[in-house]
């Protein structure tokens, strides 16, 4: 079943179709990568940790896939919800985790009232998102957190204009674009977003990694 979002600019339909024609492979092959990442669980768990002191609204779990770092927060004593782009990979998540919520949704147009986050995590996802479109899904996060609200990026990174695109993944025909940014280069739309830049982190490829892994952490101060 596909649901395509009306309105949906080229890439997030190519996107969403890419990993409908995944999801299952993919959910089966990253069911809980954070597993054996304790730098990347520190940093979840510290983003959950501020979260929770700023108050009691939800996180959103924006490009939620298989709905694993979804059902970590819930675990750390945070309310929250995932929202993906695949139809399919949304009912994996369901059938994963059914005590937790998630939709179809899209960053750059988030289906939510303003000021009624208390935090958005976006692990992974970005990625797919062109340079054009980035201040726009910045611009949704300030729009829909609360004051103080909370943001955490996580990506791999990368040099100005290093892209890939792939055709062929777990033997399915894709077309997935894939943007890889400095950390730099993702933090100036998020200040310009009305933004704060907390903090910035960068750890070197792990295993098969290629390239390292970037994660930055923003708060709407206003």
């Amino acid at each position: 079943m596909t649901s395509e979002i009306p309105g949906t600019p080229d890439f997030l339909h190519a996107t969403q179709t890419s990993y409908d024609a995944i999801a299952r492979p993919y959910t089966e092959q990253f069911a809980d990568w954070l597993g054996d990442r304790p730098l990347d669980r520190a940093l979840v768990a510290s983003f959950a940790e501020l979260v929770r002191a700023n108050g009691v609204a939800p996180v959103a779990d924006v490009g939620s896939g298989p709905g694993h770092v979804t059902a970590r927060l819930h675990a750390l004593g945070v309310p929250v919800f995932g929202v993906d782009l695949s139809p399919r990979m949304v009912a994996l998540a369901r059938e994963a985790h059914p005590e937790l919520r998630f939709h179809v949704g899209s960053m750059t147009s988030l289906d939510l009232p303003d000021e009624t986050l208390g935090g958005v995590l976006a692990l992974y996802s970005i990625i797919h998102v062109p340079d054009e479109h980035l201040p726009a899904a910045f611009a949704e996060f300030h729009r829909v957190l609360v004051p103080g609200g909370y943001v955490l990026l996580g990506f791999q990174s990368g040099e100005e204009d290093d892209r890939m695109r792939l055709t062929e993944r777990f033997g399915q025909e894709i077309s997935l674009d894939y943007h890889f940014r400095a950390p730099d280069g993702v933090a100036e739309p998020l200040v310009k977003a009305g933004l704060r830049m907390e903090a910035r982190v960068v750890r070197e490829p792990l295993d098969e990694e290629k390239r390292p892994r970037a994660y930055l952490l923003a708060r709407k101060v206003s």
